[in-house]
């Protein structure tokens, strides 16, 4: 591709960076407002998590895959991508809005059975979000395919910042506040603070939607039946896809609760999820690429130089997870202060978590090439198998291991699709990927994390300036080996100068 065309990727991918990776940074703020304020023995972190991963389920069946449709038409159909965009946000908006009512029908036996019960307002006020979340998935989708990166981070970040806020008040302000003027805090319930992480997102996510004001109008172009037709039969795999896909991320979290029933099932699970959020930092710098890597694929890589961009671009991208990977487990011993103590019992959990999301991240890397050749199928039948290895791990083994049985069933069920993925993917539609790099890189990583494990010097500061010095052995490697890269960036840094 040409250099314009990674010059707009790296710089889509720092702006949606400052809304991903920044963003969720400062989301982090509230791991350990809800963990210092919710103990672990209360079993309220299991139900938000719970609760959380069902959440993301939903969000995929109600989305069915129409975020990659849209892109993928709106390039085949580029003189009448509003007809495209309106006829996406149509389908969806339908959609969530049966899905709320429904909801708010059966909340009561639905509650029930997800262990809420006494709680069904949880249910109904996280439908309304999800269903909002549905419709904002393809606006959003819309500021990506217009390269509108400024407004989406802007919006993203002012989620970010409305929800911090408000939950810092109900959880750290409003406790003082209801007994030193108990008259203006009549609403507050120290009972319930559950229920208020669910109703300040339900707040901060409609209030968000005001800001689409300009794209909402588009809706005005209608639904385009036969675009209808064929993006439907375009996206059902990618719907099956994207089932089997979240279900590797969240089934062991909604499961949980059928395998380890009642209160001791919450704890558990609460611990899990309270340690998988120091994980998912992997995540952030995932999302962020994808954001802008999807409609840099789709607008040209199908040809010869945009497989070989794909290659590149997967190359580095290995080489800067591991990065992350080695940085979060060199650190581990001062991030572990964002959870409270009583969750420590999980940390074993972030290092099987972090490569499981490493693999995710390749394994959609993988995935473009049944995405541009139309056969999206084969992303489903990956996905399910994947899946059917995670719940198959977490059923068989979670009754003896616990959580820990989660971890592995994610490492497993992502490790699977990301081979049969590129397996398969050699033979569809082969790209060039430099595995010699690839892999020698992982193996570093992981031999200099295998060093930080085995020698443990006794005080912490040692502990860390060893795990340091190891952290920039890697780095030295990669500017060794990537040398050519590493200076023809400084010699365009010099002549900026």
């Amino acid at each position: 591709m040409a250099q314009n065309s990674f010059k707009s990727l790296l710089s889509d991918t720092m702006i949606y960076g400052l809304s991903s990776i920044v963003g969720r940074f400062l989301n982090y703020m509230l791991v350990p407002v809800y963990t210092y304020s919710i103990s672990a023995a209360s079993g309220g972190y299991g139900i938000v998590t719970r609760v959380y991963a069902l959440t993301a389920l939903m969000l995929v069946m109600l989305t069915f895959g129409m975020e990659t449709t849209f892109f993928y038409f709106a390039n085949k159909y580029s003189s009448r991508s509003r007809q495209v965009f309106s006829t996406a946000l149509s389908a969806v908006g339908s959609v969530s809005a049966l899905f709320v009512l429904l909801v708010l029908l059966f909340a009561t036996p639905l509650s029930e059975v997800m262990g809420c019960s006494g709680h069904p307002e949880f249910l109904t006020m996280m439908s309304i979000v999800v269903a909002f979340d549905a419709v904002q998935a393809i606006l959003f989708a819309r500021l990506r395919h217009d390269h509108r990166a400024w407004k989406f981070a802007f919006l993203k970040l002012l989620f970010i910042v409305c929800n911090i806020g408000m939950n810092l008040f109900v959880f750290l302000v409003a406790p003082s506040l209801a007994v030193s003027h108990p008259q203006l805090m009549a609403w507050y319930r120290p009972d319930y603070q559950v229920g208020y992480i669910f109703i300040i997102n339900l707040i901060c996510t409609a209030g968000i939607t005001l800001g689409f004001v300009r794209e909402i109008g588009e809706l005005r172009f209608g639904i385009d039946r036969k675009i209808l037709k064929e993006m439907l039969s375009y996206t059902w795999p990618l719907l099956l896809l994207g089932i089997a896909g979240i279900l590797n991320q969240v089934a062991d979290k909604i499961c949980y609760h059928f395998i380890v029933p009642g209160p001791e099932g919450d704890v558990q699970l609460g611990i899990y999820g309270a340690c998988v959020k120091i994980a998912m930092i992997m995540a952030m710098i995932t999302q962020a690429f994808r954001y802008a890597y999807e409609p840099f694929v789709f607008s040209g890589g199908k040809d010869k130089s945009g497989k070989e961009s794909q290659a590149v671009v997967m190359k580095y991208f290995v080489i800067f997870a591991m990065l992350a990977f080695l940085v979060v487990m060199a650190y581990l011993d001062l991030l572990k202060y964002v959870i409270q103590p009583s969750y420590w019992e999980g940390l074993a959990v972030v290092p099987i978590v972090m490569m499981a999301e490493i693999f995710m991240s390749v394994y959609f890397n993988l995935s473009f090439w049944y995405k541009l050749v139309e056969q999206t199928w084969w992303g489903a039948v990956f996905s399910v198998v994947g899946c059917v290895v995670l719940l198959a791990i977490n059923f068989i083994f979670v009754p003896r291991y616990g959580y820990m049985a989660c971890a592995w069933g994610g490492f497993a069920g992502y490790g699977v699709c990301m081979l049969l993925s590129y397996f398969v993917g050699r033979v569809k539609s082969p790209v060039p990927y430099d595995l010699k790099s690839i892999l020698g890189y992982t193996a570093l990583a992981l031999a200099l994390y295998a060093v930080s494990r085995v020698c443990r010097p006794a005080l912490l500061g040692w502990q860390l300036a060893l795990n340091t010095a190891l952290v920039l052995v890697y780095v030295a490697a990669i500017a060794y080996f990537e040398r050519k890269l590493v200076f023809a960036a400084l010699s365009k840094v010099r002549g900026r100068r």
